[in-house]
């Protein structure tokens, strides 16, 4: 094989291979994602849940309710109350109540047109106060004369016993105040009539 001067081979002879970079390897293809599936989940039924102490005691005071309201007889009340007692699950507690009320019945909603307008109430402290009573007058007149009849020495006895029992009777038919005044010109009229009374009684059998 005649190699020419500059170093090169013959055209048409085999060449030595030339030496390339190294091979670099491929990097791992990574695995086809695989799509996650939400597995369902099945809900429990609320029956099946687990009941707590104070749920029992529930159960038991519509028992007792149901019981005093003549619902249960003696026997059916203890049936259930045993049952209640070692229930386990809600539905186990809700069997024992099934029949029985378990609270009032709720009222039935109104619409705003059936239930008309809102009143709402207004406080006392913005109220006016009631316009007071009138007294009566008889009632004021039989005070007065009741309490004349100490220095008139029972003079006026008479018509004091008069006007405080009109004046009682008028103020309870007319709602006016002056019972008490009346009551009191009463009495001081009788015991001037009873002073009176006697005086007179005594110049009569003594006289």
């Amino acid at each position: 094989m005649a190699v020419q001067p500059w170093g090169e081979q013959e055209f048409g002879a085999a060449r030595p291979p030339v030496p390339g970079p190294p091979a670099m390897p491929y990097p791992p293809m990574p695995p086809a994602a695989v799509p996650q599936v939400a597995m369902p989940q099945v809900a429990m039924p609320q029956s099946a849940m687990r009941a707590a102490t104070a749920d029992r005691e529930r159960t038991v005071d519509v028992l007792k309710a149901a019981f005093a309201e003549g619902r249960l007889s003696a026997a059916e009340y203890g049936e259930r109350f045993e049952a209640a007692s070692t229930a386990q699950t809600y539905g186990q507690l809700a069997r024992l109540v099934a029949d029985l009320p378990a609270g009032p019945m709720v009222a039935p909603q109104m619409t705003v047109a059936q239930a008309g307008p809102v009143l709402v109430p207004v406080p006392p402290t913005f109220l006016a106060p009631p316009p007071p009573r009138p007294t009566n007058a008889l009632a004021v007149t039989s005070l007065v004369l009741g309490l004349l009849c100490v220095p008139t020495v029972g003079l006026l006895g008479v018509p004091a016993v008069i006007t405080g029992h009109i004046g009682r009777r008028q103020a309870a038919e007319r709602n006016e105040d002056g019972d008490g005044m009346a009551v009191t010109g009463i009495v001081f009229g009788w015991l001037s009539i009873a002073f009176w009374t006697t005086i007179m009684l005594t110049v009569a059998v003594f006289g």
